[in-house]
């Protein structure tokens, strides 16, 4: 079985040690990073917008790529090392919550860790990726908490809704 495994910078750990445990029979672990090309974007844009082509100081854009491709590689290897056993390392670029679900046509499962609210139970301990990624998977997911999950108490209340309404109509019994 191929088994996806979304790293982010912080919560890596947690997908890594889910794969060990969850599907520790996984033939091919494919460990996936993906750099949002945006950040290195707007930082060339500024630089050249405000301060002209022709300068001679080096582009911010170029170190700040260079350091994402550089922390990128560092992850990877991190997570090849914590998993133990062989696996793909693959670094895409580009809008990480489509990457993430292009890299997860044809698995059997995409391993990914919560990325909003971390404090409480609820539909806010998934940010925008994380929520587009699970919405939009092509494959079953093994969605996990990065740390110990909180307390079933923190679960959010139910919203209020009004009595339910008696039928207004009795309800149709067919003739026996």
């Amino acid at each position: 079985m191929r088994v996806v495994v979304w790293l982010v910078e912080v919560t890596w750990p947690a997908c890594v040690d889910a794969v060990r445990s969850h599907a520790p029979g996984a033939t091919d672990v494919v460990l996936l990073h993906v750099a949002d090309p945006g950040v290195p974007g707007l930082a060339h844009g500024a630089f050249a917008g405000l301060l002209g082509r022709a300068r001679s100081e080096p582009d911010p854009g170029d170190l700040l790529e260079t350091l994402g491709t550089t922390s990128g590689a560092e992850l990877l290897e991190a997570a090849a090392e914590r998993l133990g056993a062989p696996a793909t390392r693959v670094e895409r670029v580009g809008r990480v919550e489509r990457e993430v679900v292009a890299a997860a046509e044809g698995a059997g499962l995409l391993v990914l860790a919560r990325d909003g609210d971390r404090g409480r139970l609820g539909p806010h301990s998934l940010g925008p990726a994380g929520r587009f990624v699970v919405d939009h998977a092509p494959c079953p997911v093994l969605l996990v908490w990065p740390e110990p999950a909180p307390d079933v108490t923190t679960i959010p209340p139910p919203p209020p809704h009004p009595h339910p309404h008696p039928h207004p109509h009795p309800p149709h019994h067919p003739h026996s």
